[in-house]
């Protein structure tokens, strides 16, 4: 079990209040867990509660790459989550991240902002490996949404479904997941 109690004092100092929940975070734990030496990908460290969770599920030779554009959250993150070096933190663009990492593969993929959620799709989906897992959250309404937030959403779980080449399962828990397993398409 991750003690909350840091993070949510940090996001609430910093004003972030996007932090996954705990029902996520442990249901990321599971998943990693399902993927022993694994490579891992958090698309928005936030202040590192889900990366605390992913963390706690890896075995010692998986590792985590996790990117954030803000790098006031970045560093929180890192201040609050003790040196491991299983995971790699950037500051940088998760768009542009992604692009400059085409032909990589991950195991896991945790879409936790825009790039690779609402933007860049697609080439998300293409850093998965066969068998490898896309999970996202916030598909429920949040209170921090945008005006005009829940049709993004819509068109996200209708654009998963849609793909030949994952199977995907929405779940009606935490703060609505979706989750997606790579498959090999004949």
């Amino acid at each position: 079990m991750i003690d909350a109690a840091p993070f949510q004092h940090t996001a609430a100092a910093l004003g972030f209040g996007a932090s996954c929940d705990p029902a996520t975070g442990a249901f990321l734990r599971t998943l990693v867990a399902s993927k022993p030496g694994g490579r891992m990908l958090e698309l928005g460290t936030g202040v590192g509660f889900g990366t605390a969770h992913l963390l706690a599920g890896m075995d010692g030779a998986a590792r985590l790459e996790t990117v954030e554009l803000d790098g006031t959250l970045s560093a929180a993150a890192q201040a609050t989550l003790v040196q491991d070096s299983r995971v790699t933190f950037t500051v940088r663009d998760g768009a542009a991240w992604i692009h400059a990492h085409r032909g990589r593969t991950f195991d896991l993929i945790f879409a936790d902002t825009w790039p690779g959620k609402f933007t860049e799709l697609d080439e998300t989906v293409d850093l998965l490996a066969p068998g490898g897992i896309y999970c996202t959250d916030d598909l429920f309404p949040q209170p921090n949404w945008p005006d005009g937030h829940r049709p993004k959403v819509d068109v996200l779980r209708a654009a998963l479904d849609a793909r030949h080449d994952l199977h995907c399962a929405p779940l009606d828990c935490a703060t609505g997941l979706m989750l997606c397993v790579r498959r090999e398409v004949p």
